[in-house]
């Protein structure tokens, strides 16, 4: 919704000398102020109460669509800020030796009926719960941000196993729903590529072999051939690299498991704050024996997964100079500064980094809608009810794909909006150039083998069948409805330890501890600690001189995480001084 500017004079008068004779000078023209503008929606809410699904879907129904989408953001930046309290249905039953409803640590051995590590419960948690609110995690340096290696997640994979016990280092959220978005599109283009190889091959009567790319990411090659008028795909042919057997693209997660958002923050809310959705165990229904059901309701799920797609992009040092925000808090990038991070832009390509950190992908449709319009990207309607799905109708609830809460990625997002002179500036907001949404991720959404130095005790995607009830993998290497063999790293153990999606550098400058487990304590440490597919980079950055490599810390130095708190008229806000990179040799 968009609302007018507060604008401020673009001259400044001056009087004449005293006593002359010449005509007063004209107006000497002055660059307007950088100002933050008014903030789109009404008064934020203070106290958390249940969202009702059927609230948003009448607004939706009475074309109200702009006003449902702020009014879900506000909720959901409400949960996200929320500590909740155990009468709330934070935190959860530990087991009845441990009193406290939050541990850091997994508690499998705990194992009666009811305690942490039952497998007999509905929902298997691999972690926590450990804070009472999102914001606790990710508060670096703003939040919304990434968090410090004291707020890591320990993760249990087996329940059996938990001296395999690994950790997970809070990413940012910035930028999440244009993830999803791309990650919808290029599924499409990978399916897009079989269906089109198997109309080919029995067309032509001969077997076909055809690159799977999609936004020029490359995940290996099919394989189809025609018998008996029947399109095949020959697996022993073919090569899936990166990418689940389904085709479908998923965005989140280290490991790059986890499809949409909704999915993503329904076991966020169980597993790190304890407060356990409707969806995942169903209404009226105490899963963590915490004295409290209906904990988040359907209604709260959608407010969240807007709240969280619409969050602002990262952006650089270079577009807050050009802006004027770094000179209105004495922060101006010098000369020579701006020179260092384009020397170092040319030498990340020059050694390969942009082989997986891509600079940019782009967007051909940039409105995000919840529930997804791509069947890989929503709840499966036939796998409502099934033990470790969604336990409530979703479309029953309100939750409907053809009257969904949709906003553009491209101008709605709420926050980072600025005002010089008559002009806005949507810095939060995704660029259009030549009819695509550029996002600028500096990543592939692809899985890549890393080298043996980020090996793991366990492999998360590993096959659950061969481990029982009892392991809580992240991905099935045999959905329902697979499309493709397993991609080639699952068919090796060690590989496997050590296969992560490829981690988007927007924002890098203000994230550390980098890496999957914080174990990096500056960028360089990074840099030095790929391998794998990535064994070439790491030495072609070692074989550059100190200064060039020192120019391409700088450039990771420019990608920023920011987000102005000043009210409309005042100054926005500085960098977050936890965004100035250190680089020790």
């Amino acid at each position: 919704m968009k609302k007018s500017c507060s604008l401020l004079p673009a001259v400044i008068l001056l009087t004449s000398c005293g006593g002359s004779n010449n005509p007063p000078s004209p107006p000497t023209p002055t660059e307007p102020a950088i100002t933050a503008c008014p903030a789109d929606g009404g008064e934020e809410e203070n106290v958390y109460r249940p969202l009702d699904q059927q609230e948003l879907l009448a607004g939706i129904m009475a074309g109200k669509g702009d006003e449902v989408f702020h009014d879900a953001f506000e909720h959901g930046d409400l949960i996200f800020g929320t500590h909740f309290t155990l009468g709330q249905g934070g935190g959860a039953f530990i087991g009845s030796n441990e009193p406290s409803h939050y541990t850091r640590i997994p508690r499998p051995d705990l194992h009666a009926p009811g305690e942490w590590g039952d497998e007999g419960r509905l929902v298997m948690r691999p972690t926590g719960p450990n804070a009472q609110s999102c914001g606790s995690c990710h508060s670096q340096p703003v939040d919304d941000g990434a968090g410090p290696t004291s707020a890591n997640v320990h993760r249990v994979p087996r329940l059996d196993h938990p001296d395999l016990m690994i950790q997970r280092n809070t990413p940012h959220v910035f930028g999440l729903g244009a993830l999803q978005r791309l990650a919808e599109e290029m599924s499409d283009q990978l399916r897009a590529v079989i269906t089109q190889a198997k109309e080919e091959t029995c067309a032509k009567k001969t077997e076909i072999t055809q690159d799977l790319t999609a936004k020029g990411v490359n995940f290996g090659r099919v394989t189809v051939s025609c018998e008996d008028g029947t399109a095949k795909i020959v697996g022993e042919k073919s090569l899936l690299e990166g990418v689940s057997p389904d085709g479908v693209v998923r965005p989140y997660e280290w490991k790059k498991n986890v499809a949409f958002l909704r999915d993503f923050m329904r076991h966020a809310g169980n597993n790190e704050i304890g407060m356990q959705g409707v969806e995942l165990v169903g209404k009226g229904n105490d899963e963590d024996h915490d004295n409290k059901a209906d904990e988040l309701s359907v209604g709260d799920m959608t407010a969240f997964t807007i709240y969280m797609a619409a969050q602002p992009r990262p952006v650089t040092r270079v577009e807050l100079d050009d802006l004027g925000i770094l000179a209105a808090n004495k922060q101006k990038l010098k000369p020579e500064e701006r020179t260092q991070i384009q020397r170092g832009e040319k030498l990340f390509g020059s050694i390969g980094c942009t082989a997986c950190h891509k600079a940019e992908l782009a967007l051909d449709n940039s409105w995000f809608q919840e529930p997804s319009a791509s069947l890989g990207h929503r709840d499966k309607k036939q796998d409502f009810l099934k033990k470790g799905q969604v336990q409530v109708d979703l479309e029953a609830e309100g939750v409907k794909p053809e009257h969904p809460v949709k906003f553009d990625l491209a101008k709605d997002q709420p926050d980072n909006r600025f005002c010089k002179g008559s002009k806005e500036t949507l810095l939060g907001a995704f660029e259009k150039h030549n009819g695509k949404t550029v996002v600028r991720l500096y990543g592939d959404l692809k899985r890549h083998w890393m080298g043996d130095g980020l090996a793991e005790r366990v492999d998360e995607l590993e096959d659950p069948k061969e481990y029982g009830n009892g392991h809580m993998s992240l991905v099935n290497y045999d959905p329902v409805n697979a499309i493709l063999p397993p991609e080639t790293y699952a068919y090796d153990e060690n590989k496997g330890r050590a296969t992560f999606g490829t981690r988007e550098l927007w924002g890098v400058a203000c994230t550390g501890p980098w890496l999957h487990d914080g174990r990096a304590t500056t960028l360089r440490e990074a840099i030095q600690w790929h391998g794998g597919d990535s064994e070439a980079s790491r030495q072609n950055f070692a074989k550059l001189a100190k200064s060039e490599q020192k120019d391409v810390i700088a450039f990771l130095g420019n990608l920023v995480l920011y987000v102005n708190t000043a009210k409309n008229g005042e100054t926005p806000d500085p960098l977050s001084e936890a965004c100035n990179v250190k680089d020790e040799e």
